[in-house]
């Protein structure tokens, strides 16, 4: 290559990253889009089909756990054949599954169809967010991700916004069938600007390139079972002999997961990485943080329609800034995490949440809004500072040729921390309800019940909240011993991979 060439390749390189960004946007953007849409439309559905609430659920209930059950192999299988094309691939499966919901009949096929989707969003999730990020220089890991939280905190305004227009206009069918010409034209994108970044090592290397079926089967099992007994554990009672079975058997598949992947010569997540002191640190406050961070999205609501009186759209406007909050921020926090470092933005950004909880810790039956909405902002703002630069720093740990599975790591993290914040809130909860007189259910509060269940429910989200404050002082005491090699600063990985 001759020095004249140099500037040409390296501009188009500096190109590619936005085109590739772009071409992944519209994918990313339609599914969360999707998530909003479809929940906003859940009672119109239920009604159309004349079903109960608890059994439409399972449009967005059998959706989400296929997408965390199958986000690790499917980011492996990424990995192993290339991310483009497991993206195209799960693109048209997510496009057929929309289709099929679209048209159906009864709900039976709806819910399966929403599951068949959930497949595809598994095979675009992790993989979009890897193609992103492989994109970009290494030094600019923080700000690819940036730009990926400003496109999700886009999709989730824009969500329940246009789902409650569309149900509106032209009934729910149209929600489900919105996104077909969208996810179509990031296929088309996606197909004439994505090129595949396997190492090329990875590729002639015959045992690397096995698929772990065992361990796949052995993933998928221990998830899928651990989040059915963690949504339905409030229903069928804890200490059931069901849930009791339920978490034993998770339990066991993991146990048997985690011993088969350090004994095969081609683990589906080498849990080895877990040696090394950046990334066990970085992936247990990420872990600790939406532990301690999800649940609030899931009580704020109830609080204020059923203590302070507000309505569901009410609700929903008041829930926007925190959207806007992590869309902003993120792209900023990962720019300059690239250039300072990410302790100080991971810290700062747990300090932010940490103090939101607390405040929302002291709110009462007779709080106002000016006390609800700063709490909720400064919680949004405080995830929004630390995702960037912690995503980034346990990627900095890796090599660019695991980025499939590990982001589809790191996504499944997100989602069973969020599955198991939310039942762990609301056990909360309704325990102090209970200990107080009360129905310990969380449908007594949706059903009114007097000034005595709102204030039980006040105390217990008291409660809640302040043991949520714990855990994230505990991820900040994690970010902050995550001490960042000089190394890294340039975007590289802190070493090799251990083998064997």
């Amino acid at each position: 290559m001759t020095v004249a060439c140099v500037p040409v390749v390296r501009r188009r390189m500096r190109e590619y990253k936005y085109w590739a960004f772009g071409a992944v946007a519209i994918g990313m953007f339609a599914s969360v889009v999707d998530h909003g849409s479809v929940n906003v439309a859940l009672p119109t559905i239920a009604g159309h089909f004349s079903s109960d609430f608890a059994t439409v659920q399972w449009v967005t209930i059998g959706y989400a756990l296929t997408i965390s059950a199958l986000l690790l192999p499917m980011g492996r299988l990424s990995d192993l054949i290339g991310p483009k094309r497991v993206y195209i691939i799960g693109s048209l499966v997510f496009v057929l599954g929309a289709a099929v919901a679209g048209s159906s009949s009864n709900l039976t096929i709806l819910i399966a169809a929403r599951i068949f989707q959930g497949c595809g969003a598994a095979m675009t999730q992790g993989t979009g967010m890897a193609i992103v990020i492989a994109a970009f220089p290494a030094n600019e890991r923080g700000k690819a991700i940036g730009l990926i939280m400003t496109m999700v905190g886009t999709g989730a305004i824009a969500g329940p916004a246009v789902g409650g227009f569309l149900v509106d206009a032209m009934g729910w069918r149209s929600v489900l069938l919105v996104n077909v010409p969208m996810v179509l034209l990031g296929v088309a994108a996606s197909m004439a600007i994505l090129v595949d970044s396997r190492d090329a090592q990875t590729a002639q290397d015959g045992q690397a390139r096995k698929f772990d079926w065992l361990g796949a089967a052995l993933s998928t099992g221990a998830m899928l079972t651990l989040l059915l007994a963690l949504t339905n554990g409030h229903k069928s009672g804890w200490t059931s002999p069901t849930m009791l079975v339920a978490i034993a058997s998770a339990v066991i598949m993991l146990a048997t997961f985690i011993w088969w992947e350090l004994r095969t010569t081609a683990p589906l997540l080498d849990l080895r990485l877990f040696q090394r002191k950046v990334f066990s640190l970085g992936v247990s406050a990420h872990f600790m943080l939406f532990l301690g961070s999800s649940a609030a999205m899931f009580l704020t609501p109830f609080y204020l329609q059923q203590v302070l009186g507000f309505t569901a759209r009410e609700s929903g406007l008041i829930l926007v800034p925190n959207a806007v909050f992590m869309a902003v921020l993120g792209p900023i926090s990962g720019h300059f995490s690239d250039r300072y470092g990410w302790r100080r933005f991971t810290v700062g950004g747990l300090v932010l949440s940490t103090t939101a909880l607390f405040l929302l810790s002291r709110l009462t039956e007779s709080s106002s809004l000016a006390q609800v909405m700063p709490a909720l902002m400064l919680q949004s703002a405080g995830m929004g500072i630390f995702y960037s630069p912690s995503s980034s720093s346990i990627l900095s740990a890796v090599e660019r040729e695991r980025y499939g599975v590990l982001v589809g790591f790191l996504n499944l993290i997100r989602n069973g921390a969020n599955v198991t914040s939310v039942a762990m809130a609301a056990a909360i909860v309704t325990a102090s309800m209970g200990s107080m007189g009360y129905e310990p259910s969380l449908d007594a509060v949706r059903g009114g019940g007097g000034g005595g269940v709102g204030f039980a429910f006040t105390v217990g989200l008291r409660y809640a909240y302040l043991t949520m404050t714990g855990l994230l002082l505990a991820a900040m005491a994690l970010s902050f011993l995550q001490v960042q090699p000089e190394s890294s600063r340039t975007g590289g990985a802190v070493g090799k991979a251990p083998t064997g």
